[in-house]
C-alpha cells in the first residue's frame, strides 16, 4: 500500500475513498477525520441552494467556504492554523471530492424553520 501525501488530490485522482486515502485523512485529522469519513458514508453532507450542511449527532452545522458554525470550530481550533478543521468541514471536502454530497433543490434557511 502506497502512502498518500495529499488526500484531497488522491480522492480526485482515484474517484473513491481507498484504504490509504482514508488512513491519510485519519493520520492528518485524527478523530475528526474518522468522524468526517463516517458522516460521508452515512450521507450526512447535504447541499442546499444557500448552504452546505452536515448533519451531526445533536444538530445540523452550516459549512460555508470551509468555515463551520459548530462549537469545535469556534472554541477549540487555532484560527491561525488552516490545517485545523472541524470534522464537519473535513466531511464537506471528502464528500465534494467523492461527489457524494446529497443535493437538495431548496433553501436551507426555509427548511431549517421546520427542524
Amino acid at each position: 500500500m502506497e502512502p498518500v501525501d495529499d488526500w484531497r488530490a488522491a480522492i480526485e485522482e482515484a474517484g473513491e475513498l481507498t484504504g490509504p486515502i482514508a488512513a491519510a485523512i485519519v493520520d492528518e485529522h485524527g478523530d475528526r477525520g474518522q468522524r468526517a469519513i463516517e458522516a460521508v458514508g452515512e450521507g450526512r453532507v447535504k447541499r442546499y441552494r444557500d448552504f452546505t450542511v452536515v448533519v451531526g449527532h445533536e444538530d445540523e452545522y452550516v459549512v460555508e467556504d470551509g468555515e463551520c458554525n459548530c462549537a469545535d470550530a469556534t472554541y477549540n481550533l487555532d484560527a491561525d492554523d488552516p490545517d485545523q478543521r472541524c470534522w464537519h468541514a473535513i466531511a464537506v471536502d471528502v464528500a465534494d471530492g467523492l461527489d457524494a454530497v446529497d443535493h437538495h433543490d431548496m433553501w436551507y434557511s426555509e427548511v431549517r424553520e421546520f427542524l
